[in-house]
């Protein structure tokens, strides 16, 4: 699954610029990015709406390198057959959306993609540990979901700390996502805390130099 625990990132394409979206996409393929982020929001689990599956499949048919989902809905499970049509690798729910988390990942992973959980800035880290076994990732908030270009919360890092310390005692290789409020200026401290991947969206799009961002970010 992830033999090598590396700075990974995953630029949030809710950020990018929407009217020339085809050059963003093709940014990311070129760029030193790992993954594609993509957050779906229904305006009722989160205050807003964005992605539909048209501009995912849009995404997915130009995208080189993986799909990474963020469904930021209720009800959550009725989409997963969708996003693995619409060429998602990675998928993560809300563990505040479903009543049936563990059934969620096992879905998930039935339809042939990695399985995550994320949490949001209130909920407790603890609430995972049962779920490790069958989550290929879990995501961390550290803004309050819905929204771009919020301002990180510091209270995220205990929260990986704690998850690295489960995910280690039970020598499992699940990695942490972390989204929210990241760029170059806080990466490290995410970094050193635990996780393995960082979602930043307005940091690399809005960037006078990407590529430097994206570097700086990675550590590279």
């Amino acid at each position: 699954m992830n033999a090598i625990h590396k700075r990974m990132l995953a630029p949030s394409m809710l950020s990018g610029d929407f009217a020339h979206l085809a050059d963003d996409i093709e940014y990311v393929n070129r760029s030193v990015a790992d993954w594609f982020h993509i957050d779906v929001m229904d305006g009722v689990f989160v205050p807003n709406i964005s992605f539909g599956f048209p501009v995912m499949d849009a995404i997915a048919k130009y995208a080189s390198k993986p799909m990474d989902t963020h469904l930021m809905i209720v009800r959550p499970e009725n989409y997963f057959e969708r996003c693995a049509k619409a060429g998602t690798q990675w998928l993560s729910f809300h563990y505040e959306a479903t009543h049936k988390p563990l059934e969620a990942l096992r879905l998930i992973r039935s339809l042939g993609m990695k399985a995550g959980v994320a949490i949001k800035p209130a909920t407790r880290p603890e609430i995972l540990e049962p779920l490790l076994e069958d989550a290929d990732y879990v995501l961390v908030m550290s803004v309050e979901p819905g929204f771009g270009g919020q301002k990180f919360m510091p209270d995220a890092l205990p929260k990986v700390r704690t998850l690295r310390e489960l995910i280690s005692s039970k020598g499992l290789d699940t990695l942490i996502q972390v989204d929210g409020g990241i760029s170059s200026s806080n990466a490290d401290a995410v970094f050193d805390a635990g996780a393995d991947c960082v979602v930043a969206g307005s940091a690399v799009f809005k960037a006078a130099d990407r590529d430097a961002e994206c570097r700086a970010i990675k550590g590279l």
